[in-house]
């Protein structure tokens, strides 16, 4: 542990020296780049909501954050009218008709590597550009043309490269999966060497796909874009057809509620499994008086690990899609079960993962991911995650349209009790199927006080979304941090197997991480970043809007 005790020497809340939120009176949008930000903003300045802004801003970030910004991937919408009206938009991937159970195993009935994770066989449906659309065609204000148009303007002259985005260009293992598929490799790089910070970064056959959506994003599945897709995916050997593109539609989904300290918690249903996680755990934590114990002390951090522990293990039992498989939704966000399984914790003494296992919630039952969180003078929200997986998804570039191709079907369990790439153990709820949509950790989430919008919030980072998002609300309401001390706070990280405390620089004092080692904790060898987290707030003195981005990625918040 020379790594963790060398950096605890220095050990600070990361919080205290916090940036203040970027307050305005009318709007605000947060995400991780600040050209997207700023063509949010923008849209509502000409008379667009909430939605139209989500619109520019997906659709922009596909151009300037390809690590994660996509039209080949999908993700999952929470909207928030003015009047209250809240609905969940799932614009997730599924799996291909011809997509089988074992696909990604070999003879002997082994996990074959990487198989889900790179090239043409890991694509899944993409969903995004159909997910926009149908939530501009459901709520938007201004024209679709002109919400296409700054994105496709960035993509035919060029934007300049963010340091953020050169330094994800050059990591060794992107490079390495940029280089086995040319048509990726000859976008994203420049005599030889990815992007660097300051270069122009041109993409013409990204613009000319965002000019046929531009005119009909049906384009994309059942047009010119579709065809080259398909093309380039059946030269290939991949599984993609053009009938699984065609018939690709989002779906409209009932939100999750629940209540956490007197404010309402409204966030996303399977087949995200980030919703059911974040409420069964804030159920468990609600009896805690986590302020008492102190912010990041040995016995909070405790706690809440063995929150996130249970949580996880059930996350890997009984979550799947719904469509195929029963989940037991009403048991695992019941509070009577919340209690049973908070009995289980010592307080003095951490679980033993592999003891753990998961709950039994029937009896409680009855008859590489991006964010970002928009606001507008209306009131209405949108928080919006979306992802292609992994960083740049599958890393296949379809030729000729220069859209990115996730790797969703890694997000399937390829066989029960292997983990996934984020090291998640999975059950049979979550076993491929042909149009079946893999299992999430998007988070997207809204916390009402007094029936009134309080903060909106969400984040990427696969397994540990559901943490992030929990910790930004328990730094909140708990530990009464402003929204931006809440993001740029060090974060911890748990989710049941592997069994062991992921943690970032400066995150626990000497004393703490002692403590916890003494309790039985253990702690990954070496810190990461956890999370982006992107959110906005409303002030309930004045109504002003606040904005908090991350600065983990340099996530910038823009309004007017």
């Amino acid at each position: 542990m020379r790594n963790l005790a060398a950096l605890l020497l220095f050990a600070i809340p990361l919080h205290a020296a916090s940036r203040l939120p970027v307050r305005e009176p009318r709007a605000m949008v947060a995400s991780v780049d600040a050209i997207a930000s700023r063509i949010g903003a923008d849209v509502m300045k000409r008379g667009g909501n909430a939605v139209d802004a989500a619109v520019a801003v997906a659709l922009t970030l596909a151009v300037t954050w390809p690590e994660a910004g996509n039209l080949g991937g999908g993700g999952f919408m929470l909207v928030r009218k003015a009047d209250g009206t809240t609905e969940a938009i799932d614009y997730r991937e599924i799996a291909p008709l011809s997509a089988s159970r074992n696909m990604y195993l070999d003879a002997e009935g082994n996990v074959i590597k990487d198989a889900s994770l790179v090239g043409y066989k890991a694509i899944a449906v993409p969903g995004t550009v159909a997910g926009l659309a149908f939530a501009h065609k459901r709520y938007g204000k201004l024209p679709w043309p002109d919400l296409v148009e700054p994105a496709r303007k960035l993509a035919a002259e060029g934007f300049i490269v963010s340091q953020y985005l050169a330094r994800s260009l050059a990591v060794k293992q992107t490079v390495e999966r940029m280089q086995r598929f040319p048509e990726s490799w000859r976008i994203f790089q420049r005599s030889g060497k990815p992007y660097q910070a300051g270069d122009i970064l041109v993409q013409p056959e990204l613009a000319a796909v965002l000019k046929r959506i531009q005119s009909d994003p049906s384009d994309f599945y059942r047009g010119e874009t579709a065809r080259r897709i398909i093309a380039d995916v059946q030269a290939h050997s991949g599984t993609l057809t053009a009938e699984d593109l065609a018939r690709y539609q989002p779906t409209v989904r009932t939100p999750l509620r629940s209540m956490y300290r007197g404010y309402e918690i409204v966030t996303m249903p399977p087949p995200s499994s980030g919703g059911v996680a974040l409420i069964e755990m804030l159920n468990m934590l609600e009896p805690y008086d986590l302020q008492a114990m102190g912010w990041h002390s040995s016995q909070e951090v405790h706690t809440v690990v063995e929150v996130m522990r249970r949580a996880y293990a059930d996350r890997a039992k009984y979550l799947g899609d719904t469509d195929f498989t029963r989940v037991p939704v009403v048991g695992l966000t019941s509070r009577a079960y919340a209690e049973q399984r908070r009995r289980e914790i010592d307080p003095m003494r951490a679980s033993d993962s592999k003891t753990v296992g998961a709950g039994e919630p029937l009896g409680y039952e009855s008859p590489q991911t991006t964010h970002f969180t928009i606001i507008d003078p209306d009131g209405a929200v949108v928080s919006n995650t979306y992802t292609l997986n992994e960083s740049y998804g599958s890393a296949v570039t379809a030729a000729g349209t220069g859209v990115l191709l996730n790797d969703e079907m890694d997000d399937f369990t390829s066989k029960p009790g292997v983990p996934n790439t984020y090291g998640l153990i999975q059950g049979e709820a979550n076993a491929i199927a042909p149009r079946k949509k893999p299992l999430s950790s998007m988070t997207p989430t809204l916390v009402l006080k007094d029936g009134k919008l309080w903060f909106a919030v969400g984040s990427p980072g696969g397994s540990m979304i559901i943490n992030t998002v929990l910790e930004v609300i328990l730094n909140v309401v708990d530990f009464g941090m402003n929204i931006q001390q809440a993001i740029d706070a060090a974060r911890f990280h748990h989710q049941w197997l592997p069994d062991k405390i992921n943690w970032e620089p400066f995150e626990f004092s000497r004393d703490t991480s002692d403590a916890l080692e003494k309790m039985g904790h253990v702690f990954a060898e070496k810190p990461s970043d956890i999370g982006d987290a992107h959110a906005v707030m409303v002030d309930p003195k004045d109504r002003a809007r606040l904005g908090a981005s991350d600065p983990r990625r340099g996530g910038v918040a823009v309004g007017w």
